[in-house]
């Protein structure tokens, strides 16, 4: 099972940006769909973005236009730009990996987590 290690996150006013970075390890990279959830204190863990390893991606409605997710495949590593950001967009976000090929949105469905980390968006 892969290994996943968040970092980047922290404090930022609204309007402005953040850059999250996720580390794999101890895993076939390429068979790996990658992806980011975050969760809200009282509230569900929600899908954000994931993709392939060809680069396709799928973006949750709430961040389409603001944040974008990239991969590096020969670094194992997962990163997600996080502009325009908003005080909703406050949460502990977390790295994921699933072998599935098809892109879920329910978080069950994922194989592999993170430990999270935190994002606050002050207005």
């Amino acid at each position: 099972q892969v290994q996943l290690v968040e970092s980047g996150g922290g404090l930022v006013q609204a309007g402005g940006s953040l850059r999250l970075s996720c580390a794999a390890s101890g895993g076939t990279f390429s068979t790996y769909i990658m992806g980011w959830f975050r969760q809200a204190p009282g509230k569900e863990r929600e899908f954000v973005a994931a993709i392939r390893w060809t680069g396709g991606n799928t973006y949750a409605d709430s961040v389409k236009g603001r944040f974008t997710i990239a991969r590096d495949n020969v670094k194992n590593t997962v990163n997600l730009q996080m502009n325009s950001l908003k005080p909703e967009d406050t949460a502990v976000y977390y790295c994921a990996a699933d072998r599935s090929p098809v892109i879920f949105m329910d978080s069950r469905r994922w194989d592999s987590w993170g430990q999270g980390t935190q994002v606050t968006v002050s207005s």
